[in-house]
């Protein structure tokens, strides 16, 4: 009963992902042949409201749930790296018609062969942290 209020937004928060299209291939399709700003302005939404939280959060120093102050170590620059996961990310994408978050609410919809392209992100993951010493950052 501890996570229930996160399984509570988590539930939420699908059911206006799925309200607004964002787990439609039809959509990503669309925004992959650029015929249509929907995604666009969601995700370009999304990117200004996390840039304005971390402004907030830094400058006012917050504080999380047990009182510890948040702090977010910066990243070192570079464009190679943020292009190749950037692309590699996007043919993903492409591929599985379907980023990370929507592929959980796909799923509650009965589309269960997105549970293939589920089981490659953790595979992936875990391929990542096996070789992450090995790769330049």
């Amino acid at each position: 009963m501890k996570y229930a209020k996160f399984v509570i937004i988590g539930i939420i928060f699908g059911i206006i992902m799925a309200k607004a299209e964002l787990i439609s291939w039809f959509r990503i399709y669309e925004m992959f042949r650029f015929e249509s700003f929907h995604m666009y302005g969601v995700i370009g939404s999304a990117v200004i409201l996390g840039i304005l939280f971390v402004q907030i959060i830094k400058r006012t120093g917050a504080k999380d749930i047990s009182g510890q102050e948040i702090s977010i170590n910066p990243k070192k620059m570079g464009v190679t790296r943020y292009l190749l996961g950037g692309i590699i990310f996007g043919l993903g994408w492409a591929l599985a018609g379907a980023c990370p978050g929507p592929m959980f609410v796909l799923v509650g919809y009965g589309y269960y062969s997105i549970l293939i392209v589920i089981l490659g992100a953790i595979l992936g993951t875990f391929a990542y942290g096996l070789l992450r010493n090995k790769l330049p950052h």
